[in-house]
């Protein structure tokens, strides 16, 4: 039932109308509209659509976990399906749910755990790379190393011996303008399509191969899911799943990994443990495995605290399908919500001291964190399917190089905050590494 406008009941808010958007105007007036109104506030546009702000967690896992169907995305996506098509971030419905069931077997653990030699033989090129600047006494651009890192892998990742055979066919990786360049226009979108044709070159040839006898990788899996019908993906299907992969893959872990070694560097002790940690389970490199990987849970609990600080996707928007009601309030169909995990993960209701950088907060001894004011990879059926392999990558990647590297900031003041549709450092990190042991 559509209640009448006068007995809607309306949470608070500003009279005037606020233009909403993902930047920084938009993370000033969420906070200040929190501060002054609440966990709930209701604005109005200046086209007139209603639009409300959820910073209340228990309000927050509705959304996203028990009525998600009643919601779906909202604005600011329009910029990502330019980038990345109807892939599974960006659709909704039947699409999105078909999508969903056929990649998620992908992402099982079983399989991830297949792609752990990667991880591990990409970070060790890494070490070489950082041994020789620490040696020269040099400085390193975290920022760039690790979008570097985190793209190079999510590539092999994907296309598995096709990256070397087929993608880096001219010395250079034509993806490379990912982790160059770090904003999202109209240039990068042009870029991507036009790689569109050599990613179906790779696909078409695989279609016609005999299943290859090959280690694991993203692409053979997609190849091979089928939909309840038994039909797989389309090409254009799968090319934009693929660009889907290819951008969130490497941004998030990148992302955190750039945070994480800004905020060790800047913290000695976490520093340490972190190294001790990586000592003790992966100094045997050639033995690394779920086992170990998963033993290091003190930087697991770093990776959590960088994500609480520095959530990749610092704003979540979703549109209302139909007439509902949230924390005793009546939200009209149409209606813009927007959640923020950055706002969320700072408040000081939920998180005391929360511009404190405290790994603590989520050691394993730690009970209830299911329930806490924590979403980075978002909640509910549409939370992220890598995280648990940007987990894997991001331990493996901190557990070996900090046995090697100590590292300290170069420079006292803040990076800024870049507040894009990812939320990143708007000038690069540098940090200087000195060799903590004989090469």
């Amino acid at each position: 039932m559509v209640l009448p406008r006068a007995a809607e009941r309306r949470p608070p808010g500003p009279d005037a109308p606020v233009r909403l958007g993902i930047d920084p105007e938009t993370l000033a007036v969420l906070e200040a509209a929190r501060r002054e109104h609440g966990e709930v506030v209701a604005f109005r546009t200046p086209g007139g659509r209603p639009a409300w702000f959820v910073n209340d967690p228990a309000e927050v896992r509705q959304l996203l976990v028990r009525r998600h169907g009643k919601y779906r995305k909202g604005p600011g996506f329009e910029r990502v399906k330019m980038l990345l098509g109807n892939g599974l971030i960006v659709s909704d419905g039947a699409v999105w749910r078909r999508a969903r069931t056929m990649i998620q077997p992908a992402f099982s653990r079983g399989n991830v755990h297949r792609l752990i030699g990667l991880m591990v033989e990409r970070t060790l090129a890494r070490r070489e790379r950082w041994r020789a600047v620490a040696e020269a006494g040099g400085t390193l651009d975290v920022t760039q190393e690790t979008s570097d890192f985190a793209l190079e892998l999510i590539l092999r990742a994907i296309f598995g011996a096709d990256y070397e055979r087929r993608i880096l066919t001219e010395g250079e990786n034509p993806f490379a303008f990912l982790s160059r360049d770090p904003v999202r226009d109209l240039r990068v979108v042009l870029k991507m399509r036009e790689l569109r044709s050599l990613m179906l070159e790779i696909v078409t040839a695989r279609r016609a191969s005999s299943p290859a006898d090959e280690h694991y990788d993203f692409l053979s899996a997609y190849l091979a899911a089928r939909d309840k019908a038994g039909n797989p993906f389309s090409d254009e299907e799968l090319l934009d799943e693929l660009a889907n992969l290819i951008v969130a893959g490497y941004e998030t872990s990148a992302g955190t990994l750039n945070w994480a070694w800004y905020l060790l560097a800047g913290h000695p002790d976490a520093q340490r443990a972190v190294a001790a940690e990586g000592r003790a389970q992966l100094a045997e490199t050639g033995r690394i495995d779920e086992q170990r990987v998963a033993a290091l849970t003190g930087t697991q609990a770093v990776l959590e605290e960088t994500l609480r600080l520095y959530p990749p996707v610092w704003l979540f928007t979703r549109r209302v399908s139909e007439d509902d009601a949230l924390a005793g309030f009546d939200i009209p169909a149409g209606a813009d919500l927007y959640l923020s995990p950055y706002v969320l993960h700072r408040t000081e209701t939920y998180w005391p001291d929360p511009e404190r950088f405290d790994p603590a907060r989520f050691a394993p001894a730690e009970t209830g964190k299911g329930e806490r004011a924590y979403f980075p990879f978002s909640l509910g059926p549409r939370r992220c399917l890598g995280e648990y392999f940007a987990f894997l990558e991001m331990k493996i990647h901190l557990g070996i190089l900090t046995q090697e590297f100590a590292m300290s900031r170069t420079d006292a003041q803040f990076p800024v905050l870049d507040l894009g549709i990812n939320l990143r450092s708007r000038f690069d990190i540098l940090l200087k590494p000195e060799l903590t042991r004989d090469p």
